[in-house]
């Protein structure tokens, strides 16, 4: 199994990063980590409330295959913590896939991960102007970009951008992934049962709650 990593920071976005780490987690049976600088507890900008499961001190980058970053309303928070950039800048020179959504190109551009290479971003074209750091030349206006080991998109393009990640790893997704409408179906497909083995499981589960 590949190793897969989130970070949390101030107002991230679930939405733009779910598609991806739900067909990870329950179509491809991958663990993801979850990682801040801090052990407390982080809002996404839905207002859920999240614990990550290691810290920055205690996890290592370069033992991820891909580390993933989901965009925020509000990136300065991310951008000024010293102790996550240092942590992405720590993989610079490795192997790591790093895939950035909405704003969380402009942290990979700070701890130089974007240095000579090609990238799209979410972020307002202010931004870029006001930070030295972001390389605007290597900018592209494209929903997903791919250059060698990074994997940036606009947030509008979450699922081309899970697309992205989950083709880089050779997972086998379909042709239509998440795009299917209701009216695709019949009665018979949209009709579900467990496995028998599965069925035993729930009801030796259930004998917890009713004994």
């Amino acid at each position: 199994m590949r190793k897969y990593a989130v970070l949390l920071y101030p107002d991230f976005s679930l939405q733009e990063i779910t598609c991806l780490t739900s067909a990870l987690t329950i179509w491809f049976g991958e663990k993801i980590d979850y990682i801040a600088s801090g052990n407390k507890e982080y809002q996404s900008e839905e207002g859920l409330r999240v614990m990550p499961s290691k810290t920055t001190a205690d996890a290592k980058i370069t033992d991820y295959d891909c580390v993933i970053l989901p965009g925020t309303i509000h990136p300065l928070p991310a951008l000024f913590d010293d102790k996550l950039i240092e942590f992405i800048k720590s993989g610079k020179d490795s192997d790591v896939v790093f895939a950035a959504i909405s704003s969380s190109p402009i942290l990979l551009s700070r701890a130089g991960i974007l240095t000579g290479r090609k990238f799209t971003s979410g972020y307002f074209m202010q931004m870029a102007d006001t930070f030295d750091f972001v390389e605007k030349d290597n900018f592209l206006h494209k929903g997903i970009v791919e250059d060698g080991n990074v994997i940036t998109g606009i947030g509008m393009f979450f699922r081309e951008f899970a697309e992205a990640v989950l083709r880089r790893f050779g997972y086998d997704f379909g042709s239509s992934f998440l795009r299917d409408t209701p009216d695709d179906f019949t009665e018979e497909e949209l009709t579900f049962y467990w496995s028998d083995d599965e069925y035993r499981e729930f009801l030796e589960e259930l004998k917890e709650y009713t004994t």
